[in-house]
């Protein structure tokens, strides 16, 4: 029989994305096995990350200071802003290391299923920004699902009345990859978006 803190602990992980109980179980005896050492690093970088890290004013992201690390950076375009979905989204385009632009994190994308409006998501601080900040172009990087697609209509339908370019990430077939391999709505995008070479 297993122990109740045990048992807790395990419960508390499961709940984190891309992990499931089994997962759980061997995380939980890993850090048993490393108590000393491993599970004293975790715990403390857990309490540094719950004191110290707050949402940057501006764009959304986290950072240990009021406005992050992107947005204090005076070398990044600044008349140029990418909107995504969430945090996760943003550090993925930091990671490729191309963009050098601005950020907007909506925090989340429209869903009637989920019952998320526009007033759920951070779209009215775009706005201000669009306004205050004299941003020349919105870059519209959201999923190409469903309500990706429905969150990019519903800005464009509100960003296309202000004198700015509007663009959206390309889509389509990965690099990569095997037509056999894709669905039929990824072929159907790469079709219908395909350029003169």
């Amino acid at each position: 029989m297993q122990n109740n803190d045990i048992d807790k602990l395990s419960k508390i992980i499961a709940k984190l994305p891309a992990l499931g109980t089994r997962s759980a179980r061997r995380i939980v005896l890993h850090l048993l096995k490393k108590k000393d050492t491993d599970m004293v690093t975790l715990i403390s970088a857990l309490q540094n990350v719950r004191d110290n890290i707050k949402k940057c004013a501006v764009c959304g992201n986290y950072d240990t200071n009021d406005i992050c690390a992107v947005c204090a950076d005076a070398s990044r375009d600044k008349e140029v802003v990418c909107v995504v979905q969430d945090v996760a989204d943003l550090w993925a385009m930091e990671r490729v290391g191309l963009y050098r632009g601005s950020y907007h994190v909506l925090g989340g994308i429209l869903s009637a299923l989920d019952g998320i409006t526009p007033e759920d998501l951070n779209i009215e601080s775009l706005f201000v920004r669009i306004n205050q900040e004299k941003i020349k172009e919105v870059i519209l990087a959201l999923p190409a699902t469903i309500d990706g697609q429905i969150t990019a209509h519903y800005l464009l339908s509100r960003l296309k009345e202000l004198p700015l370019k509007i663009t959206t990430l390309a889509q389509g077939i990965p690099v990569g990859a095997e037509l056999d391999y894709m669905d039929d709505g990824t072929i159907q995008l790469a079709l219908s978006a395909r350029k003169e070479l």
